[in-house]
């Protein structure tokens, strides 16, 4: 009986499934039994061809919806390397990591700027501020796939550069980082703030 169930064992295969990654005409092939195998998996995938050199990895998730394997991004980071390459004497960094809400997400945003020439302390404050309350009000009238196209046309982060140009123009503006986290937080209703001011 037991040699019965381990021959029967080696009969299953595993074949390829293609899955489609959002925004990009890259069709995934992975390696399982069935379908249900591939639920709730996690796909990397490098983008720097399709970007002209540009070091980003984009990451996705994999979910089975009525036997069809859908993806979602999850989310999108520059790898280091293509950051140090646009160091250079002379100048400053200016670098922040928050959380914001998009209409469907809760996001971790993280940009990264550096300026024409050194500027003092105070100066790189302000760009950080600027930046992050554009990037949020930004983010709010936005869905996180409306967001993550924004950032690999480099809409967004010509957008932030023009914002903060008012403070100080930069050289080198990215969103290095941006990861959903979390479903959207849901705003409170008028009936619970009133309590809470009561209380």
């Amino acid at each position: 009986m037991a040699e019965t169930t381990t021959q029967a064992k080696k009969i299953v295969k595993k074949k390829f499934f293609e899955v489609n990654i959002p925004l990009t005409s890259t069709k995934v092939k992975l390696y399982a039994t069935n379908p249900e195998e591939l639920d709730n998996k996690i796909v990397t995938l490098d983008m720097t061809k399709i970007l002209k050199g540009k070091n980003l990895e984009l990451k996705a998730k994999t979910s089975l919806k009525e036997g069809k394997i859908e993806s979602e991004l999850v989310s999108m980071i520059l790898i280091p390397s293509y950051i140090r390459r646009t160091m250079r004497r002379g100048i400053d960094y200016v670098e922040d990591s928050f959380k914001t809400s998009c209409k469907d997400s809760e996001l971790l945003i993280k940009p990264f700027m550096i300026t024409r020439n050194h500027v003092s302390r105070a100066v790189r404050r302000e760009i950080r501020n600027t930046a992050r309350k554009f990037i949020e009000s930004h983010a709010r009238i936005k869905t996180s796939r409306e967001l993550f196209s924004e950032i690999m046309t480099n809409k967004l982060q010509k957008a932030v550069s023009l914002k903060v140009k008012k403070v100080y123009p930069l050289a080198f503006c990215e969103i290095r980082w941006m990861e959903i986290v979390g479903p959207a937080k849901k705003p409170q209703s008028t009936e619970s703030q009133v309590e809470e001011q009561t209380e």
